[in-house]
C-alpha cells in the first residue's frame, strides 16, 4: 500500500460515503439525484450535444492532420498487441455488457415503446430506431473514449508523464497539476469511474439473474443477483491477480469469439435478408442524419425532448463517465501505434461492428414484435431471452448469451480495477495487487448495496451528475494535446529544415 496516493484515500472516502448515503436513505438518495440529473439534462442538455459533437469533429480532424503520423511513443516504438488482440481488448473494455444488455432491447424500445419522432409502431419507426440505436453506439461514443486515450497515451509513451488525467493537461496548467489541483482532477476522474463501472455491473448481474430466470425458471432475486456477483468477483480478481497480458487478454480474446459465434448464429437463425437490408438502409441513413441528430435538442416539444434527456443525454453522460476508465485501458494497451492509426481503429471499427450487432439483434426483435408476439412487457433484461425463445436452437442461444454476459462482466470489472489501481497510484503501469484488489471489492460492494436499495435509476441518474464536470476536463484535454502537438510538429518541421 505505500504506492497509493493522495486520490486513493478522497476518492475512497467520497465512493464510500456516497454508497451509506445510498444505502441507509435510499428514497432521499433517489429524490436528490433523480432532481440534480433533471436540473442538468435541461439546464445543460445542449452542452452535452454540442461538445460531444466537437469531439466527433476533433477525432477526425486529427486523423488527416499532420498529427497524425506521430507515434504514441518514441518513433523506434512498435504496437506490443497485435491488431486482432488490441481490438477485442479495446471492444471488450468499451461497450462488453451494454451491446447484450440493450442490443434487443433500445431498437424495440424505439419502435414500441417510445418513438424519437415517429408514431410507434410503423415502418417510419423502425427505421427511426434502428438509426438513433447506431447514433448512441456510434462515432459520438467512440469519440470521447478516443479523446481521453489519445490524449493519456501521448503525454506518458511520447512526453515521459505519469499515466494520470492531471498530467495530460501540463501544457495548459504547467506544475500546478503536481499539486491540489492535479489531485481534484484525478478525483473527480477515478470517482466518475467508479459510477460508471459500478452501475454496468449491476445491470450485468441483473441481466444474468434475468436470464437464468427466464430461461432455465430460477428465481431472479436479489440474493441471486448477490451470488451472481460473488462469483464475477472471484474470477476477476483472480484474473486482475494475473496481471495485465495474461488475463485481460486470454478474456478479451474469449468476448470476441463468443460474441461473433452469437452475432453469426442470430444472423443465420433471424430474418437474415432482412438484417442485411436494415443495417445497409440504417448504415446509409446514419450518416446522412448525422449532424441533425446530433444537435437535435427539441426545445419547442417538451415530449420529444424528454426522450432525448432520457436516451441521449443519458447515453453521453454515460460514455463520459466511462471515459477515464475506457481512456487509460486503451491508452495502456496501445503504445507504439501512431495517432492515425490509434484513431482509425478506435472509431471506425467499434462502430462499424456495434452498428451490425445492432442490426441483428434489433432487426430479430422488432421483426418478432410485428410478427409473433409482443415482447413490450418484459423487463429490459429479459428481452433478449425472449426474442432467442422464438428463434430455434433457443437453449444455445441463451446459454451463450449467459457467458458472454458473465466474460464481458469479468473483463470490465478486471479492466476497471486495473485503472483504478493506475490512478491511485501515480501513474504505475502495475499497481500492487493489493490496491488492485480493494478497489475490486470496492466496485463489486457498491453494486450490492445499490441493488439493494434499488439505487440502479439512482446510479444512473449520478451517471449524468458525475460526468459533467468531468466534461469540462475533456476540454481542457483537447486544447492541451492540441496544443502541445501543435509545438511537436513545429520542432520536427524545423529540425527537418536544418
Amino acid at each position: 500500500m505505500k504506492q497509493v496516493t493522495n486520490v486513493f484515500w478522497i476518492t475512497l472516502a467520497l465512493v464510500l460515503v456516497a454508497v451509506l448515503f445510498g444505502a441507509l436513505t435510499p428514497t432521499s438518495f433517489q429524490d436528490i439525484t433523480a432532481n440534480v440529473q433533471a436540473f442538468i439534462t435541461s439546464t445543460f442538455g445542449w452542452y452535452y450535444l454540442a461538445i460531444v459533437t466537437i469531439m466527433v469533429i476533433f477525432t477526425v480532424y486529427m486523423i488527416f492532420s499532420p498529427f497524425g503520423k506521430i507515434r504514441l511513443g518514441k518513433d523506434t516504438d512498435r504496437p506490443e498487441y497485435s491488431r486482432t488482440t488490441w481490438f477485442a481488448m479495446l471492444f471488450s473494455a468499451g461497450m462488453g455488457i451494454g451491446l447484450v444488455f440493450w442490443g434487443a432491447a433500445e431498437p424495440l424500445s424505439h419502435f414500441a415503446v417510445s418513438s424519437p419522432t415517429q408514431e410507434v409502431g410503423t415502418p417510419e419507426a423502425f427505421k427511426e430506431a434502428m438509426r438513433y440505436t447506431f447514433f448512441h453506439w456510434g462515432l459520438h461514443a467512440w469519440a470521447i473514449y478516443a479523446i481521453v486515450a489519445l490524449a493519456l497515451a501521448y503525454f506518458q509513451f511520447r512526453k515521459g508523464e505519469p499515466g494520470l488525467i492531471s498530467a495530460t493537461l501540463k501544457p495548459i496548467f504547467g506544475e500546478k497539476m503536481n499539486g491540489p489541483l492535479g489531485v481534484l482532477v484525478d478525483v473527480f476522474a477515478v470517482f466518475a469511474t467508479v459510477i460508471g463501472v459500478a452501475t454496468t455491473l449491476g445491470f450485468g448481474a441483473v441481466q444474468i439473474s434475468g436470464g437464468l430466470s427466464y430461461v432455465f425458471g430460477f428465481e431472479s432475486t436479489y440474493w441471486t443477483e448477490v451470488a451472481i456477483i460473488a462469483v464475477v468477483t472471484v474470477l476477476f480478481l483472480a484474473s486482475a491477480w494475473s496481471g495485465l497480458s495474461k488475463g485481460i487478454k486470454y478474456l478479451s480474446n474469449t468476448n470476441m469469439v463468443l460474441a461473433i459465434a452469437l452475432l453469426l448464429l442470430v444472423v443465420i437463425l433471424g430474418p437474415t435478408l432482412l438484417i442485411f437490408n436494415m443495417f445497409t438502409d440504417t448504415l446509409g441513413s446514419y450518416f446522412q442524419n448525422l449532424i441533425r441528430m446530433s444537435f437535435r435538442a427539441a426545445p419547442l416539444n417538451a415530449e420529444n425532448r424528454n426522450w432525448i434527456n432520457g436516451w441521449t443525454i443519458f447515453y453521453w453522460a454515460w460514455w463520459i463517465s466511462w471515459a477515464p476508465f475506457v481512456g487509460i485501458f486503451i491508452a495502456r494497451v496501445s503504445k507504439g501505434r501512431t495517432i492515425r492509426e490509434f484513431l482509425t481503429g478506435v472509431l471506425l471499427l467499434p462502430s462499424l461492428v456495434s452498428f451490425f450487432w445492432f442490426a441483428a439483434f434489433g432487426t430479430t426483435a422488432i421483426n418478432i414484435q410485428e410478427k409473433v408476439t409482443d415482447l413490450t412487457g418484459l423487463k429490459t433484461e429479459e428481452t433478449l431471452f425472449a426474442v432467442f425463445n422464438e428463434l430455434p436452437l433457443t437453449t444455445l442461444l441463451s446459454i451463450i448469451a449467459i457467458i458472454l454476459i458473465g466474460t464481458f462482466f469479468i473483463t470490465s470489472a478486471d479492466s476497471a480495477t486495473f485503472v483504478l489501481g493506475m490512478q491511485t497510484t501515480n501513474g504505475s503501469l502495475n499497481p500492487a495487487n493489493s490496491v488492485k484488489v480493494i478497489w475490486g471489492l470496492a466496485q463489486s460492494l457498491i453494486a450490492v448495496i445499490l441493488l439493494a436499495a434499488d439505487g440502479l435509476s439512482a446510479l444512473q441518474n449520478a451517471l449524468i451528475v458525475a460526468a459533467l464536470p468531468f466534461s469540462f476536463i475533456m476540454v481542457l484535454m483537447m486544447v492541451s494535446l492540441y496544443k502541445s502537438l501543435s509545438v511537436e510538429a513545429r520542432l520536427m518541421k524545423k529540425t527537418k529544415k536544418e
